[in-house]
C-alpha cells in the first residue's frame, strides 16, 4: 500500500450508504476503505485495530449518536471527520452541533433517492475526504483536490467595476468575511467575542442550503450582536451580521447612505454558491474604502480575487494566518495574489473588526 494512502472509515446505519460510498472510495486513487460499520460502538472496536485518517460519519444512529461519538474521538485523538447528514431542518440543527464539536465538512443526503444521489455526488464525496485528510490537526496547509476543468469566476454573476474608486457619499462602515473549511468554528470564535457596537457584517460561509439558518440561529444565541441568515433586501446595520443562505449568492448594495443585501440565484462561482468572490466584488463596488475584507480558513481559492478587488478599491484587507487556520488554502491564495494587507491570528480578527468602527 502506498505511504500516502488515505484510510477512511464510514460510520452510517444505512446499508445503502455503506455499500455505495464504500465502493466509490475504493475506486478513488489513493483512498482505501478501512472499515464500513453501522454504528459508533462497532467503529470504536474496529479503531482499536487501526485508526483511520478520515471518518465519514452519519449523525443520527442507534446505540450512540454521531455527536457523542465525534466528541469522544476529538477528546481521545483528533481526527478529520466529514459529516454525512440528511437535508432537513432537524438534520441541520444536529449537524451544527457536530460542526461545533469539530467536524470539518458537511455532505448532505436526501431521504429518498439515496443511491442515485450518492452515485451522482461521488466527486463531491471523494473531494471532501481528500480535503479533510489535509487539515491542520493542531487547530481541530493543505493541497486541494484536483478541480473539475470548468470553473466560473465572479464575472458570471457580477461584472467587474469600471472604476472601483468611485467617490462615496457615506461613512457607514461594512465588514465582509469569507470562509470555508473550518469556518464554522472560526466564525463562532470571532462573532461571540464582538461587543454589541460593531460595523454591519456580511458573511459567506460555504455551507449547504437549510444549514445556514441553523448556523445563524446558533451564533445569534451565543453572540452579543444579532446574527441571522440573510433575506433579500435586509439592511446591513451596526451590531448585525448577515450570513449568506446556502444555495444563493449574496451581494452588497447601496441606496443613498444605506447598505442592504441582494440574495440571488446564479451559477456556481469557483464551484460555490454562495461565493466569497461574488460578495467581495460587490463590496468593492458599493463600499470601496469604507469596507474591511477578511478571508479566513478554507480550501481552494474562492475570495482571493475578490479580496484583491477590495484592496484596489481602497478597503482594508486582512487574512487569517496559517498557524490558526484549519486549512490555509483561501488565505494563502489571497496573500499570493497581493490582496492581503496583513495576516493575523484568529484571536486578533475581532480586534480588526472593532477598529473598523473607529475609522471615520
Amino acid at each position: 500500500m502506498p505511504l500516502n494512502t488515505i484510510n477512511v472509515m464510514v460510520v452510517d446505519d444505512s446499508a445503502v450508504v455503506r455499500k455505495v460510498v464504500g465502493a466509490m472510495l475504493e475506486d478513488a486513487p489513493g483512498i482505501r476503505l478501512l472499515h464500513a460499520v453501522s454504528d459508533p460502538l462497532l467503529a470504536i472496536e474496529r479503531m482499536k485495530q487501526q485508526w483511520p485518517d478520515v471518518i465519514l460519519l452519519d449523525v443520527e444512529m442507534p446505540r450512540m449518536d454521531g455527536i457523542t461519538f465525534l466528541r469522544k474521538i476529538m477528546a481521545e485523538r483528533p481526527t478529520p471527520v466529514v459529516i454525512c447528514s440528511t437535508l432537513t431542518e432537524k438534520g441541520a440543527e444536529t449537524t451544527m452541533a457536530a460542526m461545533a464539536a469539530g467536524a470539518v465538512a458537511v455532505i448532505t443526503k436526501p431521504k429518498l433517492g439515496l443511491k442515485d444521489f450518492l452515485n451522482e455526488s461521488a466527486e463531491e464525496l471523494v473531494a471532501a475526504v481528500r480535503a479533510a485528510s489535509q487539515v491542520n490537526l493542531r487547530r481541530l496547509a493543505a493541497r486541494p483536490p484536483a478541480p473539475p476543468a470548468a470553473k466560473l469566476t465572479a464575472d458570471a454573476v457580477l461584472p467587474p467595476a469600471l472604476d472601483a474608486r468611485t467617490p462615496l457619499k457615506t461613512t457607514e462602515r461594512v465588514v465582509a468575511i469569507g470562509t470555508s473549511t473550518g469556518g464554522t468554528q472560526a466564525l463562532e470564535e470571532v462573532l461571540t467575542a464582538l461587543p454589541r457596537v460593531t460595523p454591519g457584517i456580511v458573511i459567506v460561509q460555504h455551507m449547504p442550503e437549510k444549514f445556514t439558518a441553523a448556523f445563524a440561529e446558533r451564533l445569534d444565541k451565543l453572540s452579543q450582536i444579532a446574527v441571522r441568515e440573510a433575506r433579500h433586501g435586509d439592511r446591513v446595520l451596526p451590531g448585525r451580521a448577515l450570513i449568506a443562505p446556502g444555495g444563493k449568492h449574496m451581494l452588497l448594495k447601496r441606496d443613498g447612505a444605506q447598505y442592504y443585501v441582494d440574495v440571488i440565484d446564479g451559477p456556481l462561482v469557483n464551484r460555490h454558491r454562495p461565493s466569497v468572490d461574488v460578495l467581495f466584488r460587490s463590496v468593492a463596488k458599493q463600499a470601496g474604502a469604507n469596507a474591511l475584507g477578511i478571508i479566513m480558513t478554507g480550501m481552494g481559492d474562492d475570495g482571493a480575487a475578490g479580496l484583491l478587488e477590495m484592496r484596489k478599491a481602497g478597503a482594508r484587507t486582512v487574512a487569517q494566518d496559517e498557524e490558526s487556520c484549519v486549512v490555509y488554502g483561501m488565505p494563502k491564495e489571497a496573500v499570493k495574489r497581493g490582496g492581503v494587507e496583513k495576516s493575523v491570528p484568529l484571536s486578533a480578527i475581532g480586534r480588526e473588526i472593532v477598529q473598523q468602527s473607529a475609522l471615520r
